[in-house]
């Protein structure tokens, strides 16, 4: 069976219960609360038209999004590397995601954040105008089986190239990644990871990856081309709290399989042990300590943040 294939699709079961009640699907679009049967955008839209758009994808505890904050700076600052006319500002960014979570009435969720140029209708305004869509799903975990028994990874033969000038940036051209990670679910593997063209480890193609070797951790730099992930970044902090060693470091998928420890991280999934890459048994094939351990402080710094707001 599948166990991933229904969290990392972007069609969501909008409909959930929270205390007995089931919940209606709303979207925040451009600032106004709307039931998703009425949300419309143009067919004109950029993001409809050309693909140019921009999301995060954030998980909210008890109704509050963990590290809002750096997930709308990372879109801001992609939007201002890729040279849009217009760039969204932070204020109205989280005003849109905070509309979208209020019908939820604290529950955990599952939030996207959607950022496109807007209409190229000719009719449309001299100055553009952005498209900004909010939306929350309860609940969406990853199955528990996947932290506690590890998971598989394969090796998938897309390539990121440091020449794709989106690399790095989340950018809802996302069909090759989509794409690798539906062979990968065909392969009952749990995720596909990229390669650069000279054969460097970078990215999973919804994760960042971490490997453990001789206790020390190690991730590929941001510049191999790897999105700054906002849980990747989170976890080299913790590591750094917790005295373990860090290197941000060239890995090759000899590299990989020769380490004790392999986990992948995003905001959904948290940190999830890979325990096997295609054939090839990570460590004993058994989540390893520093995973677990990491992953615990993961859970503690959330608790600290969220308390703190």
């Amino acid at each position: 069976m599948d166990v991933t294939d229904g969290v990392a699709s972007q069609d969501v079961n909008w409909m959930s219960a929270v205390g007995g009640t089931p919940l209606r699907h709303w979207v925040s679009l451009n600032g106004t609360l709307l039931p998703a049967e009425e949300a419309r955008v143009s067919v004109f839209d950029s993001g409809f038209m050309q693909g140019i758009g921009l999301f995060e994808t954030m998980r909210a505890y008890q109704g509050r999004v963990f590290r809002l904050v750096p997930h709308l700076e990372r879109l801001i600052r992609s939007a201002r590397d890729l040279g849009w006319t217009v760039v969204p500002t932070d204020d109205e960014l989280a005003a849109n995601v905070r509309q979208a979570l209020a019908p939820l009435a604290g529950a955990d969720a599952r939030v996207r954040l959607t950022v496109t140029t807007g209409s190229l209708h000719a009719d449309a305004a001299d100055t553009p105008k952005l498209t900004i869509v909010a939306t929350a799903a309860p609940g969406e975990k990853y199955p528990d089986e996947c932290y506690t028994r590890g998971v598989t990874a394969v090796v998938s033969d897309c390539r990121q190239s440091r020449s794709d000038p989106t690399a790095g940036h989340k950018t809802t051209s996302y069909f090759a990644r989509l794409a690798s990670l539906r062979v990968a679910h065909q392969q009952s593997a749990f995720e596909a990871l990229w390669l650069t063209p000279e054969g460097h480890v970078a990215e999973g193609a919804i994760s960042n990856v971490f490997a453990v070797r001789d206790e020390c951790l190690m991730t590929p730099p941001t510049d191999t081309p790897v999105l700054p992930g906002i849980t990747r970044a989170a976890v080299i902090e913790l590591a750094v709290e917790q005295d373990i060693p860090v290197r941000e470091h060239v890995l090759t998928l000899d590299d990989l399989l020769a380490s004790e420890e392999v986990f992948l991280t995003n905001s959904m999934m948290e940190l999830v042990p890979v325990v096997r890459i295609g054939r090839t048994a990570i460590g004993n094939e058994k989540p390893g300590e520093v995973t677990r351990k990491l992953a615990i402080a993961y859970g503690e710094l959330i608790d600290r943040e969220l308390d703190n707001e």
